[in-house]
Parts: C-alpha cells; sequence; structure tokens
C-alpha cells in the first residue's frame, strides 16, 4: 500500500515553502513510486541542481523531471530557463516529465507522466524577460503548454488519491512508445495530427472530417504547402502503429 502522505519533517529546515515542497515531492517520488517505463520498483533521487533531471531508473536507465503543484493542473506549466529547455527537448538528455499535484495536507492526490518523446518546440512556450530590477534581470523563462500535449501523452499514475497499477501503466507507455520519433519536425506533424484526431468527437471519422482542420494545421506548419498530404501521410502512420483502423473508402476508427 502507497502511502500518499509526504514526510513532512524533511522540510522542517527550510523557510522557503517552494523548497519544502521540492524536498519533499521528490523524497516521496523516491520512497513510494515505480518507474512509468518498465515497472521498476523504485527509482532514485539524482544530486540537487542537475539541468537536466530530479530522478532516475537504475533499470532502464531513463531519467525524470518532476513539477509539483497544490493548485489543479492547468493549461500551462511553469518552468525554469527557456534556452535550456529547448537545449533539452531536441538533445538525447531530455527527461520525461512527472507533474504532481498535492492537498493542503501534503497527500499526493494526482501523478500524470508524460514521456520524453512528447515533448516538441511547439508546446514551450517563451515567457518575457524579467525587468532591469529584478534579482535575475534580462532572466527569460518559459511555460510548458500542457493543454496542448495529446491525451495519449498523459499517463496517469495517481487519479483523485487512487494508484494506478504497474502493469497497466507500463502498458500504457509501451504502446505510446510506437510513436516515438527522434526528427523534430516529424514529430510536430504527428502529434499536431493526433491532436486532431482526439478532437474529433466521434469514434469514426472520415478525411473530410480531418481536412477541416487544414487551416489549424497550416498556421502551424507555415512552411508546408500540401497540408492534405501531409495529413495523409500522419493518419497512415497512427494506422500503422495500431492507434486508428483504417475502414476503407477514407473512413477511419480511432482505436485509443
Amino acid at each position: 500500500m502507497i502511502n500518499l502522505h509526504f514526510d513532512e519533517t524533511l522540510g522542517e529546515k527550510y523557510k522557503s515553502k517552494t523548497q519544502k515542497i521540492r524536498v519533499m515531492s521528490e523524497n516521496w517520488i523516491g520512497q513510494n513510486m515505480f518507474c512509468p517505463c518498465c515497472g521498476n520498483p523504485h527509482i532514485f533521487k539524482l544530486k540537487n541542481n542537475l539541468p537536466v533531471a530530479d530522478m532516475k531508473c537504475d533499470n532502464c536507465q531513463e531519467i525524470f523531471e518532476l513539477k509539483s503543484t497544490e493548485r489543479k493542473i492547468g493549461k500551462k506549466i511553469n518552468n525554469g530557463a527557456y534556452s535550456t529547455m529547448m537545449e533539452r527537448i531536441t538533445s538525447f538528455t531530455n527527461p520525461g516529465l512527472f507533474i504532481m499535484r498535492y492537498s493542503a495536507d501534503y497527500d499526493v492526490t494526482d501523478l500524470i507522466f508524460v514521456p520524453k518523446f512528447f515533448f516538441i518546440p511547439e508546446i514551450i512556450e517563451k515567457r518575457k524577460p524579467l525587468s532591469s530590477t529584478a534579482r535575475r534581470a534580462g532572466w527569460v523563462g518559459c511555460n510548458i503548454l500542457y493543454s496542448e500535449i495529446p491525451d495519449d501523452g498523459r499517463i496517469g499514475m495517481i487519479k483523485n488519491g487512487i494508484v494506478s497499477s504497474i502493469s497497466e501503466v507500463v502498458e500504457n507507455y509501451t504502446r505510446i512508445k510506437k510513436l516515438e520519433i527522434q526528427n523534430m519536425s516529424a514529430r510536430s506533424w504527428l502529434f499536431d495530427v493526433l491532436n486532431c484526431v482526439q478532437d474529433i468527437q466521434s469514434d469514426e471519422f472520415c478525411l473530410q472530417d480531418m481536412y477541416t482542420y487544414t487551416e489549424t494545421l497550416r498556421r502551424q506548419h507555415i512552411n508546408n504547402h500540401n497540408i492534405e498530404a501531409k495529413i495523409r501521410q500522419q493518419l497512415q502512420f497512427l494506422r500503422d502503429k495500431g492507434f486508428i483502423e483504417f475502414l476503407g473508402g477514407g473512413h477511419y476508427r480511432k482505436r485509443f
């Protein structure tokens, strides 16, 4: 049985609530949570202030970053330096992301895992530089546009205090890992089209339904002048990976 409560004694020596939460939440992950990629019962905390990640699985060697909030997980997640984030997501050292929500009583209520291969430049929002009077004047941070991540890229590990089984989480991860693409441009196209598919309300849809997103995709990919052909290409990829089923005559069925 997983203990969902933070070890509050770890935060007693810190005055800053941000520091308290960082220490308590990272310790909680290390003590209680399994690796969502391979099912290893434990992942361990890395040394403080590493520029890339907070935790690592010593079985599959995947690395992870943790973001925690007491508020409801919204459309945006505050992150660190914009330049560092952009370097990360275009490299092989990009970590997967844990997004944790905790209660005012320091209980973990929700935990979501976003695999590293769901990160693309388009979901990183550049913030305005800090003012000249700020301690870090000119520093430029960023936000992760959480609402732009396809639903398949948000693996629920804990929901409303209910912990998902290791087998369920690993199965979900194994399934979506089929969508992993190293080329960033191809990755962007795939997830933009996947978002369009998921936006369609019915389980069955046709090419004409997809073509209604042509202008949206054109704004997202201004250098591409053959949007409809690109849509068909991405649908074929999703079909080959088992995420949609081709019914014939330009009709498809979701298999999410």
